[in-house]
C-alpha cells in the first residue's frame, strides 16, 4: 500500500471564519515507512494523518492510493482499501466497555471474510502481550493495557500501514514506553508501515524519520 499527498491543503469553515489547517503538503508513505509527525496542538498534524488515512478529503491537491487518484475511486472502494490495508490507533482507546478484549478485537474482523477471524483476534492479543486478558473487560484493565487492545484491534487483519494519533497521550511514562515498544516492534518485526503523530520529541526520537508541522505547513 502506497499513499501519496501531492500539494494537499485542507480548510475548515466558510467566509471570514475559514482557516487552513494544512497547506501544500507533499508526503509519501508505504510499508517501509517509520515516520513521526511532530508539532504543537493545532499545528495540523492530526489533519495530515486523517488525510493520509483517507478519513478526510483535501480541499486542494491530490491524494493517490497505489498510484490511483482518490477522486477516481468510489467511497465503497476507499472504505475497502482502508479496512484491508490500514489500521488506526488513537489517543482515546474507543473500546466497547461491555465487550471483552477478545470481542473488541474480533468485532472489526467480522466485517471481512475467512474462517480464521477468531484465531487472528487471539493471535493479535497474544502479540501485544495480552493473551492472558482475552476475557477481561476494559474496566478491568489499565490504560496501557486498553491501548494495547486497541493496537491489537488495529493489526489483527494484517494491515500494511498503521496510523497512530498521540497513542501515549493518556498514559504514564512506563505504560507509554510499553506501548511505544509494541509499535516499534510492529515496524521492525512485522514490517508494517507506521505513521505516529506526537507533540513529544522523546516519542518522535524512536522513529526513523521525523516531519515537523507548524502552522499547517510541513517543515
Amino acid at each position: 500500500m502506497r499513499i501519496e499527498l501531492r500539494a494537499v491543503s485542507k480548510a475548515y469553515g466558510r467566509g471570514e471564519g475559514r482557516f487552513w489547517a494544512l497547506r501544500d503538503a507533499n508526503l509519501t508513505v508505504d510499508r517501509s515507512t517509520h515516520l513521526a509527525v511532530v508539532g504543537p496542538s493545532g499545528s495540523g498534524k492530526s489533519t495530515l494523518l486523517h488525510l493520509l488515512g483517507c478519513l478526510d478529503l483535501p480541499t486542494e491537491g491530490e491524494v493517490l492510493l497505489n498510484g490511483t487518484p482518490r477522486t477516481s475511486l468510489t467511497d465503497r472502494q476507499v472504505s475497502l482499501l482502508r479496512r484491508t490495508w490500514m489500521g488506526f490507533v488513537f489517543q482515546q482507546y474507543y473500546l466497547n466497555e461491555a465487550m471483552t478484549a477478545f470481542q473488541n478485537v474480533l468485532l472489526p474482523l467480522e466485517l471481512g471474510r475467512g474462517a480464521d477471524r477468531r484465531t487472528k483476534a487471539v493471535a493479535a492479543l497474544q502479540w501485544v502481550g495480552l493473551g492472558h486478558k482475552l476475557h477481561a473487560l476494559p474496566g478491568q484493565m489499565s490504560g496501557g493495557e486498553q491501548q494495547r487492545v486497541a493496537i491489537a484491534r488495529a493489526i489483527a487483519h494484517g494491515p500494511a500501514l498503521v496510523f497512530a494519533d498521540e497513542p501515549t497521550g493518556n498514559l504514564d511514562t512506563e505504560s507509554g514506553n510499553v506501548v511505544l515498544g509494541v509499535l516499534q516492534a510492529l515496524h521492525d518485526e512485522r514490517r508494517t508501515g507506521l505513521v505516529l503523530v506526537t507533540h513529544d520529541d522523546r516519542v518522535a526520537a524512536r522513529a526513523a524519520r521525523v516531519v515537523r508541522v507548524r502552522d499547517g505547513r510541513l517543515e
